[in-house]
């Protein structure tokens, strides 16, 4: 049998040590991972290899030639232009004419491919792909089987919420030549994206292989680490590294080792190493070939490549030190640190954990090196989360760091687009927002400066102007020390997520786009920015009746931007407007929870004291509503979204709401009740707003204070969510207390279950195989439907290491009881 190597990967996320080599080059203590690869096959009886490649072909095709050097016979295939995995092996198309076995030359692994091709074989399968069960799937393509083994489903990359299994596709796949003949040459095609989906959509033989023994895609840093570690300590099985000297060491020829030194292995020294006097070395480190570790040097978990020099008393702790580097004497680099190709480490100098020196620097003696050079790095596993870009003032959020990731942005658009930007009136974002302002014209992006305005009016700008994204700079609500930078697209709305790695990967990339002097973007103030949100406010409301009500209203602006913007629009209005905190205060952007409930409780005192017909706050970004009825009753967020579900459903006659998949049933009984429908989306925001852009949705929120109204615009805005209810009171002659009495009761709960990233894939999956929740159904998490009132959601967290139970039942006990039960299965689950 033939196997496909496909060895065209950059390895981005690896520089700066794939700066001079290609990824499948990248050594795993005592080769390349590519020859461990072809190691692999050679233990399994293939030795008729052919080799896809396109980063640095050379470097490859130098290094293995025809692979008679070897006991192999190899041909290359190479790719003018990057087309994809099942692209590639289509270039290659001419050598494969029988059943062929693709695998990755840049994956470190040890499975059985004999057993993998026997169960191809015995199924009779058109493509089997070999799975493998990890502790975090979302970097991966997840893959549901059934009892047979036949594939039922993918899922790219999913989220914590669109996880429902931890086994991932390795990208080692038993396939039969026809399954090339389902797309044309020389395009872009994946294999999973685009080729697997194929097959399963007409029924075509592909089964699941779930594979034992060890399995690790090196895709960043730590896990190169890993690998090697893993390597050195005998958890992947592979051909011994060299003569074992004992004490778990390895070595190659011509290793010297003075008589003084202490090595505590696992260790591998390559060929020709000389280690001094005095030395002090602890595993897993791995030093290879003709490197010299001069006398009092201290080595701990590092990798070392060859032809370096470590001079006397250099501390290394978990650090990685590229070809042909110097470290002077008692120079220190700390965990995560790698240093480049041929670079200069002065004597006494300290490089800081998590710093990258790209190849080739020198760096002067005594140096501190806090910041990568001449890129930035960050130590993040990921830029986004649920808030956007979020980090602590001045320690994770530094301006430097704002000023790269303003680049990054800049970079993912086009050359001369603009951006708007604005902040709320607090001194962290306003200093963080001036360094995101300095890095976008360097990548050729003009800026459109909002100054601080309310968030809903600046979604609403950036959709109705010609820029082509926006950026919001917050205080965090939830706590005064972190900033959260908030990224919009031309709609308004937040990124997608496809959106959000490719900044991601400009960033950790660090390949900036550095435009010209005549390309340099500019920084103006954008003009009319509350006048333009004013103007279409009022047009897309009923004005008149509104007016003519002169409702008695109090408003607590929660001493934020919206003061700035509202007053004057309910005073359009011609409400009578008992105002609460309507001054700008920067020190009030956030505030405790306690402080919280305290002001919601005051402004339900001051309602009923002023017989309101309603009161109102809004959050410091304008975005959510809390809402005191006529009598009162401080309105839950959930009963808010239900009772304006019902005035907007009845105000159109029918119609589509959009709502999470956590919220209660009694939205489909309020929307059969007016002829409407509910699609209901994941838990997230993001996905309610994405919803509420469709035209099809007439209204929509998430039951947590934010509602939308398409007609305006499909973001969140708490000001035109308050005028919107008061056209509905009026209009339909009702009080918010009368439309809430007439709703029908629901009951729900919901608790939170820890659990460690590394179990959450494998509860997905128990849950999954436990329950089998039909997946025409699952949207969001595993949704387990008991009855037609009574269901529990299983939601992980995509932040935080825990789960989130949410249950409906028909009384409160029994809501309770039931996520107290399903909280505990998923506790059991870890174990």
């Amino acid at each position: 049998m033939k196997a496909v190597v496909m060895a065209g990967g950059a390895g981005s996320r690896l520089r700066p040590l794939t700066i001079n080599r290609p990824k499948p080059m990248v050594p795993i203590v005592d080769k390349p991972v590519m020859a461990h690869i072809l190691d692999l096959l050679k233990r399994h009886n293939i030795t008729d290899v052919v080799v896809t490649l396109q980063y640095m072909a050379d470097v490859i095709q130098a290094d293995f030639g025809d692979g008679r050097s070897i006991g192999m016979n190899i041909q290359y295939s190479i790719e003018e232009t990057p087309l994809g995995t099942a692209g590639s092996v289509k270039n290659a198309q001419e050598f494969l004419d029988e059943t062929f076995l693709v695998i990755s030359g840049d994956a470190l692994t040890d499975f059985d491919l004999t057993e993998v091709i026997a169960q191809h074989q015995a199924r009779q399968a058109m493509a089997t792909i070999t799975l493998y069960r990890v502790p975090n799937p979302l970097e991966y393509g997840v893959i549901v089987l059934d009892s047979s083994g036949r594939v039922q489903q993918f899922l790219e990359k999913p989220s914590w919420g669109e996880v429902i299994s931890d086994t991932v596709n390795t990208g080692i796949y038993v396939l039969e030549p026809r399954v090339l003949d389902y797309f044309e040459p020389g395009v872009p095609f994946d294999f999973s994206k685009d080729l697997f989906p194929i097959l399963l959509e007409r029924s075509e033989p592909m089964y699941g292989y779930v594979a034992g023994g060890y399995w690790c895609d090196i895709g960043n840093l730590q896990e190169y680490m890993r690998a090697n570690a893993d390597r050195l300590e005998g958890r992947v099985q592979l051909e011994p590294p060299g003569r074992n000297i004992g004490g778990n060491i390895w070595c190659q020829d011509e290793v010297e080792i003075a008589p003084d030194a202490q090595l505590y292995g696992p260790i591998y020294l390559g060929y020709g190493v000389k280690i001094k006097g005095g030395v002090i070395i602890h595993g897993p480190t791995a030093i290879r070939d003709y490197t010299v570790v001069d006398n009092r040097a201290h080595i701990d978990r590092s990798i070392v490549w060859r032809n370096s020099y470590i001079g006397e008393g250099v501390e290394l702790r978990g650090a990685v030190i590229g070809r042909q580097c110097s470290l002077k004497s008692k120079a220190i680099v700390f965990e995560g640190a790698v240093i480049g190709d041929g670079s200069i480490v002065g004597q006494g100098a300290v490089i800081h954990p998590n710093v990258k020196i790209w190849p080739e620097k020198e760096i002067e003696a005594g140096a501190t090196v806090k910041t990568s050079l001449i890129w930035g790095s960050q130590g993040r596993r990921a830029l986004f989360g649920r808030f956007g870009v979020t980090g602590q003032v001045n320690v994770d959020m530094t301006p430097e760091f704002a000023t790269k990731l303003g680049a990054a942005f800049g970079a993912s658009l086009p050359k001369g687009s603009a951006v708007t930007i604005n902040r709320d009136p607090h001194r962290s974002p306003r200093m963080i927002k001036r360094a995101i302002i300095s890095g976008l014209p360097s990548a050729g992006v003009n800026v459109l400066d909002l100054r601080s305005v309310p968030i809903p009016v600046a979604r609403y700008y950036t959709r109705v102007s010609d820029a082509v994204g926006g950026v919001h700079v917050r205080l965090s609500p939830h706590d005064n020390r972190v900033v959260d930078i908030r990224f919009l697209d031309a709609r308004g709305l937040p990124l997608s997520k496809s959106v959000e790695r490719d900044i991601e990967r400009v960033f950790f990339r660090e390949d900036f786009r550095r435009v010209y002097l005549d390309e340099i973007g500019t920084i103006d103030y954008a003009p009319g920015v509350i006048e333009r949100y004013s103007a279409d406010f009022l047009a897309a409301l009923d004005v008149p009746a509104i007016r003519a009500a002169r409702l008695p209203i109090v408003v607590d602006y929660a001493n934020a931007p919206a003061s700035l913007v509202l007053p004057s629009l309910l005073s359009d209005l011609g409400c009578q407007v008992v105002a609460l905190n309507a001054t700008v205060d920067e020190n009030k952007m956030s505030i405790s929870e306690e402080e919280f409930d305290r002001s919601l409780h005051q402004l339900a005192l001051i309602s009923q004291a002023v017989q309101a017909r309603l009161a109102v706050r809004l959050d410091v970004g304008g975005e959510k509503l809390f809402v005191v009825d006529d009598q009162g009753y401080i309105v839950p967020p959930i009963t808010l979204l239900a009772a304006t579900a019902s005035l907007a459903l009845q105000a159109e006659g029918g119609g589509t709401i959009a709502v999470p998949v956590n919220m209660p049933t009694i939205f489909e009984e309020i929307a059969a009740h007016y002829g409407g429908t509910v699609e209901r989306t994941r838990v997230d925001l993001q996905a309610v707003m994405a919803a509420a852009s469709k035209g099809k949705v007439i209204m929509a929120g998430d039951g947590s204070g934010n509602l939308i109204f398409p007609r305006l615009h499909p973001g969140a805005d708490g000001l035109f969510a308050l005028a919107k209810l008061l056209e509905f009171l009026v209009r339909q002659n009702v009080t918010l207390s009368q439309v809430i009495a007439s709703l029908l009761p629901y009951h729900i709960a919901e608790r939170r279950v820890s659990c460690p990233w590394e179990f959450k894939g494998t509860v997905m999956r128990l849950l999954n195989q436990q329950f089998k929740p039909p997946r025409s159904a699952q949207i969001d998490g595993t949704k387990i439907e008991l009855s037609a009132k009574e269901w529990v959601l299983v939601l992980p967290d995509p932040d935080e290491p825990y789960f989130r139970v949410f249950a409906e039942s028909d009384s409160a006990p029994q809501a309770a009881d039931l996520a107290d039960k399903y909280a505990r299965i998923v506790e059991g689950l870890q174990h």
